[in-house]
């Protein structure tokens, strides 16, 4: 009933049974496949579309040839089918990478901690405790021993200057990423972080 190759294990001598191929075409899936898991699938799709296809198979062919075909068949089906529906198109949240790269912000923090060290020494002292520590103005201003108003002045003043250092027009651009967002495909959700 079966054509030769497809015997059971009580076939005759000189048959190959469809079981003894599986270990060359797990190691054929692995040239398409890195990862194990994928090529096991690619072998047992490979194996479905045979066993359903048997009466296709030719007698006098070389079994193990036929199934090396259906399994590269199959692999570039899947190759052209994963591109057409590959994710990644202009306005697919999945484009954008998982986490930003850091070096972009340690290299900011290095600008604004030296915009910061250009500061006069009561500018940057009142920055530091009110814009870093979270000291409350009260509270600065009797560490500073000076009255609140001159705080506020003082602070005003030293946030200005790091935003001048930095050539910023606001302070909102030292916390905004905005670099990443001004590429043409973003389109509309980049006009408004301009």
């Amino acid at each position: 009933m079966f054509p030769k190759g497809h015997a059971a294990p009580d076939c005759e001598p000189g048959e190959i049974a469809v079981a003894d191929l599986i270990p060359a075409l797990r190691a054929f899936a692995r040239s398409f496949c890195r990862v194990p898991d994928d090529a096991d699938d690619l072998v047992q799709e490979t194996l479905t579309k045979a066993l359903a296809n048997l009466d296709k198979f030719e007698p006098g062919t070389r079994l193990k040839s036929w199934l090396f075909t259906i399994m590269r068949n199959t692999h570039y089906t899947r190759v052209k089918a994963a591109a057409r529906e590959a994710p990644g198109l202009l306005d697919c949240a999945s484009s954008r990478p998982v986490s930003e790269a850091s070096q972009d912000w340690s290299i900011r923090a290095k600008e604004v901690y030296q915009a910061i060290q250009k500061l006069p020494e009561h500018q940057r002292e009142v920055l530091m405790l009110i814009g870093v520590l979270g000291v409350s103005y009260e509270e600065t201003a009797q560490i500073c021993n000076c009255a609140v108003g001159t705080v506020k002045s003082r602070l005003n003043r030293a946030r200005g200057s790091v935003l001048e250092f930095l050539d910023e027009s606001s302070s909102q651009a030292l916390v905004e990423r905005r670099d990443h967002l001004l590429e043409d495909h973003w389109g509309k959700s980049a006009d408004r972080y301009r």
